[in-house]
């Protein structure tokens, strides 16, 4: 079982339930208890700080959407809209334990082959990176901290 643990994110009084030797929070996106896994209690902090720190509307927020990359079937973690329904932000979660390294950044890019967000985020709860995307020069550029929402 999965015991929380402090993340680098803003703390949430998040529903947490046990139901035998696992632990369910419960996703307000969703409007469902979802198994506590490492990479799950990233994601609801990072939701909840998306919400309440930049503002970005809970009804434009998409969680584990689905997408197909060379015909294989994948997932992101959250992607964003902008009111005109325009993907806006991707955020790739990773289990606090799991570095964030090249190959996470490498798993992001391949998914905005797909998508085409301008604004990418990767964290593991503990550590966070940003970049936008100019989709024009090929080329990214990593900034301080996430925007808030506009």
């Amino acid at each position: 079982m999965f015991e929380p643990v402090p993340l680098n994110l803003p703390a949430c009084p998040f529903k947490i339930k046990q139901e035998g030797d696992v632990n369910f929070i419960f996703d307000d996106i969703r409007k469902k208890f979802l198994v506590l896994t490492p990479e799950e209690w990233v994601r609801q902090h990072f939701v909840q700080f998306i919400i309440q720190e930049k503002k970005y509307p809970k009804t434009l927020i998409k969680l584990e959407g689905g997408l197909k990359l060379h015909s294989l079937q994948k997932r992101t973690d959250i992607v964003v809209f902008n009111s005109q329904g325009e993907k806006i932000l991707m955020i790739e979660c990773k289990a606090p334990s799991v570095a964030i390294n090249q190959k996470v950044f490498d798993q992001i890019a391949r998914y905005n082959i797909v998508h085409k967000i301008p604004l990418l985020a990767v964290s593991n709860g503990l550590q966070h990176y940003y970049c936008t995307i100019d989709f024009e020069t090929k080329s990214y550029k990593f900034i301080e901290s996430l925007p808030d929402y506009k």
